[in-house]
């Protein structure tokens, strides 16, 4: 008898391997690219106006020869390390574990970026090789690298030496004489290390798994934005909005999560709120200061009377006069944890990881330059969720790309998405090219094998073609922004197969209803039911009359019809 076992990795013949999470290594990443300016600046005149090919070198510490009995059982295990290089684009993306001898060129639209897990991170010496392209530079007679006109020298222990886990160096391009510099490259780094004291395990894993069905409604900051539903009566990102959402139907209440200075997981929509401070010998008159979150404890953040930033501009302290009395429900800044046990278990969550963006003019969301180690601030979060999620269905979401990375890379339970604004009249371009496009959004999201991408629906709606192009590439589609808060936008969208809808009001748009998930754990019991029934009965024909099992899950559906799709652990 032959059995086949079939092949390592495919499945229903699609290949179904990827490069799993980190454990014990660390992934550094090197990246070119023109998101401000050419990374590449020249200043010998002999160059001005080549173009050049780059092409990444490792080199390890030199290792003593040792006998095999003093092999330690550790060193049995080191994994070597490895390179990769993935090049991305609104056309697409490239992978690659191999460089062409002369290393690859530059292109304005495109990111570059070098991919090293090692076991040893502050121990590699990365070379950068330059290579004339079009080889004005005179050919030697046996050169074994034709071309070849300069290298840039990085030092992996200066990560460590920076405290730092991302940022930009600058490095002299030496010449071939190495008495001389021909100019000087900007390279961005990344440096994600594995979680403390966390194992991963195959057990479940959602990464990169979702159950088709239809569109999923997503309640915006639970119940929906305070500031762009006025007459709402619930305060946006309050266990109150969570919950008033989830008796509506909503399949996930979506939210942004940050760190208090003591680095408790908070929620919170703002980068910054507003403090009041008293005039002297003025008891009505009040003034309003702009503080970062980031910079208040989570006791103090309990004590404040809130103000919207939005406030400052129109001198309106009314938030901090109202609701004197508020209900700890009711309150805002509620830490990650309070909400994990306060909405139900049935209703996901859409975490959206709140990051800084730069801008392309150069400034600063909120005017802040300077936040959290990306390190720090992930493996608190991701560990905060990992132990308190139990069975409910996570998707977390960012507008930073690198977070995205490093959640990816630092855990195999959870999805994520990507957040993008596209090409968008309302807000400022991002500095960064993979935020610039939907199109470049897309080709990030495959590079990094993560769910899909969350798009902003204003471009989506001029361009509905990027929902079945994204998902012809196995992406995932949510939609979010304001556009998404009209009916027949949202119609729209349905109709072109989007899988999740994020707006306000949910509350006023449906009814008090169970959720898609809530429907169909109903509908399996259900089932179960008249399964069990049958078996017991002796009756060969017995049929199961629909009064013996109430057939709650139609009039479920009926009610949540907009309601249609998410993840699933079944």
């Amino acid at each position: 008898m032959n059995i086949d076992d079939g092949q390592f990795g495919i499945h229903n013949g699609v290949d179904c391997v990827d490069s799993g999470w980190l454990t014990c290594q660390t992934e550094i990443r090197l990246r070119l690219h023109h998101s401000k300016k050419s990374p590449v600046s020249i200043t010998k005149k002999k160059y001005k106006k080549s173009r050049f090919r780059i092409k990444l070198m490792l080199q390890g510490p030199e290792e003593e020869e040792e006998d095999e009995e003093e092999l330690s059982h550790s060193s049995w295990h080191k994994m070597p390390t490895t390179l990769e290089i993935s090049m991305i684009s609104g056309n697409g993306y490239k992978s690659r574990h191999s460089q062409p001898e002369c290393g690859y060129a530059l292109e304005p639209s495109q990111w570059t970026e070098y991919s090293i897990h090692t076991m040893d991170p502050d121990n590699l010496e990365l070379t950068f090789e330059f290579f004339e392209e079009d080889l004005g530079e005179h050919v030697v007679q046996g050169d074994t690298h034709p071309g070849h006109v300069g290298t840039a020298c990085l030092l992996s222990s200066s990560f460590g030496e920076s405290g730092k886990d991302t940022g930009v160096v600058t490095l002299p391009i030496m010449g071939r004489n190495a008495r001389q510099t021909i100019g000087k490259v900007r390279v961005d780094y990344l440096v994600t290390r594995p979680i403390p004291d966390l194992m991963c395990d195959m057990s479940t894993s959602f990464t990169k798994y979702w159950r088709k069905r239809g569109a999923l409604d997503v309640g915006h900051r639970g119940a929906g934005s305070t500031h762009a539903a006025k007459h709402h009566k619930v305060r946006e990102n309050t266990i109150t909005s969570f919950k008033s959402a989830a008796k509506h139907g909503a399949a996930y209440v979506e939210f942004d999560v940050h760190l208090s200075k003591d680095f408790v997981p908070i929620v919170y929509h703002d980068l910054t709120c507003c403090i009041s401070t008293k005039k002297k010998n003025d008891k009505t008159s009040l003034e309003l200061i702009e503080v970062p979150v980031k910079d208040l404890t989570f006791d103090q953040l309990q004590l404040l009377k809130l103000a919207h930033v939005t406030a400052m501009k129109v001198n309106d302290p009314k938030d901090l006069l109202d609701d004197e009395e508020e209900v700890d429900e009711h309150q805002p800044f509620p830490s990650l944890s309070q909400i994990f046990q306060a909405v139900p278990e049935h209703v996901g969550f859409n975490i959206e990881l709140k990051w800084i963006c730069q801008m392309k003019d150069g400034s600063w969301e909120s005017n802040l330059s300077s936040y959290f180690n990306m390190n720090t601030f992930l493996d608190i979060i991701l560990s905060c969720v990992l132990q308190k999620a139990g069975k409910r269905r996570i998707v977390f979401s960012c507008f930073d790309p690198d977070i995205c990375t490093m959640v990816r890379q630092k855990q195999n339970k959870y999805p994520i998405l990507f957040l993008t604004q596209g090409v968008s009249e309302i807000y400022p371009e991002m500095m960064d090219i993979r935020c610039q496009t939907t199109q470049i959004a897309m080709s990030f999201a495959q590079s990094e094998n993560i769910l899909g991408i969350s798009a902003h629906a204003e471009e989506l709606l001029r361009s509905l073609q990027y929902i079945r192009e994204a998902q012809s590439k196995g992406l995932v589609v949510f939609s979010w922004g304001d556009d998404n808060n009209d009916h027949e936008n949202r119609r729209t969208l349905r109709e072109q197969g989007i899988d999740g809808l994020i707006y306000d009001r949910i509350c006023e748009d449906q009814g008090e209803q169970p959720n898609i998930f809530k429907v169909e754990e109903q509908h399996s019991l259900h089932e179960v039911i008249n399964e069990e029934t049958m078996k017991s009965c002796n009756c060969s024909c017995y049929s199961v009359p629909c009064s013996t099992a109430p057939c709650t899950a139609s009039k479920g559906r009926a009610g949540s019809a907009e309601s249609d799709s998410g993840l699933s652990s079944s």
